[in-house]
């Protein structure tokens, strides 16, 4: 009945109901429960918005509490309690403590609205039309931020216009190649057909492009030549941020000042929210310049606002960085185990991929480890990366536990494919972004 109604109503374009075939009923912490009483770790996290788990109880109870004193919900731009306390609680857990002189921007509910409003600020204060981002790119699915995106799929002229942004090679991607050379060569050259930019855009670390680790180095030397050549950078904090990475924005360690911070997922606790943090003197805008319906959400400001609490000290990054090296060592000795099918792992924090030498591979171990109660996606041009994002308040247990699953699930898959009549699902187009197909498509 219920793939019936979902086959029926829901369009095509449904994703990972296609990944994850079954109807969840409720969820808390790292765990979800389907509607059969089966119960799911989750390594998924929402694509990087539960980074504080399902219903965390502190915004559970601060919601409940607003709501039931009839709280403004949705207010637009017009100044609330709830918007307030946020942006009191904003300078003073996270901007006065890092000596950072930043004004807030609410944009709108997702991600994509904030890149959308940075690369338009950028180019009205710079008065130029130009952006550089990088090869491996992920910044959103609205027309601006499709043209910020790598994958060639999004760049058919059927997608819209993609005009005055140029895709230079990411920290690694030409091996040992500093790539920060060419961006500056380029720069320097008037006759090299790149256009001096209004910003230059990167994500610290690379989630939907598989996990690409920029080195700390990299990042310094890309703001060194935007500093030189009065160029704005704007960090993509939206999935790597939030603390995902250990600090609470992930360029901290490296320690650069983007003079335009996107923030969205995990910052509104799983409600909808994004926000832009800029230098003073980047805030060119006009009243009511770039507007939405929805940039004052204020559900979202409370769970926001409870969350920073996290962050008042510094016990829930310490616990990030004990995670992360318990990862780190894991996947290392997965990759020793399975060295002829896994080819790397890589990450930061609690951010981490497996990448498989077979594409098909990834998507199979997504698959199996479904079946044994683990949610978890694939990520990378060609689906070939296993992407872990686990809460970053799970437990070391439960945290033990799905990496078991990840283990079982490759010695099965090495083991059926041992046999002749088993093969691995068909190879997936990088569109899917780690959608099993096959026996799934049809839900």
């Amino acid at each position: 009945m219920v793939q019936q109604t979902i086959n029926h109503l829901e369009s095509n374009i449904r994703g990972y109901v296609r990944s994850f075939p079954t109807v969840f009923k409720s969820a808390s912490g790292s765990w979800l429960v389907d509607q059969e009483g089966r119960r799911f770790l989750d390594f998924f996290a929402g694509a990087g918005t539960l980074n504080y788990g399902h219903n965390n109880p502190v915004v559970k109870k601060a919601l409940l509490s607003y709501i039931e004193s009839d709280g403004v919900m949705h207010g637009l731009d017009t100044a609330t309690v709830a918007k307030v306390e946020l942006l009191q609680g904003i300078e003073e857990i996270l901007l006065r403590p890092r000596n950072m002189d930043y004004k807030v921007q609410f944009t709108g509910p997702t991600g994509t609205n904030a890149v959308e409003a940075a690369v338009k600020l950028a180019r009205k204060s710079k008065q130029r039309s130009h952006v550089v981002a990088f090869t491996n790119a992920y910044h959103g699915h609205s027309l601006g931020s499709l043209a910020l995106t790598g994958n060639q799929y999004y760049h058919d002229i059927s997608y819209g216009s993609h005009n005055n942004v140029s895709h230079l090679p990411f920290d690694g991607y030409l091996g040992d190649v500093d790539t920060s050379e060419l961006l500056e060569k380029m720069l320097a050259d008037g006759s090299s057909g790149l256009p001096t930019p209004a910003a230059v855009i990167l994500e610290t670390v690379q989630g939907e492009g598989g996990i690409n680790v920029a080195s700390f180095d990299w990042l310094r030397r890309i703001e060194r030549i935007c500093r030189r050549h009065d160029i704005l950078l704007i960090a993509d904090d939206i999935q790597v941020g939030n603390g995902r990475t250990g600090s609470f924005f992930s360029f901290e360690p490296a320690g650069i000042e983007p003079d335009i911070i996107c923030i969205s997922k995990a910052f509104g606790g799983g409600l909808p929210m994004s926000l832009l943090l800029m230098r003073r003197e980047c805030d060119t805008w006009k009243p009511g310049e770039h507007t939405g319906t929805f940039r004052g959400n204020n559900l979202a400001f409370v769970a926001a606002r409870v969350l920073l609490e996290y962050w008042r000290d510094n016990q829930l990054s310490l616990q990030i960085q004990d995670h992360a090296k318990y990862i780190e060592q894991t996947l290392k000795q997965l990759l020793r185990q399975f060295s002829s099918t896994c080819s790397e792992v890589r990450g930061r924090g609690m951010i981490w991929g497996i990448e498989f030498s077979n594409p098909e591979m990834a998507s199979s171990v997504c698959r199996k480890a479904f079946g044994k109660g683990l949610l978890i996606e694939t990520s990378g041009a060609r689906d070939q990366v296993v992407k872990l994002l686990p809460p970053l308040t799970i437990s070391r247990e439960d945290l033990s536990y799905g990496l078991s699953i990840i283990k079982d699930s490759i010695e099965l898959l090495l083991e059926e494919d041992k046999k002749p009549s088993v093969c691995f699902l068909p190879k997936m187009d990088a569109l899917d972004f780690g959608l099993p197909i096959g026996s799934f498509a049809s839900f």
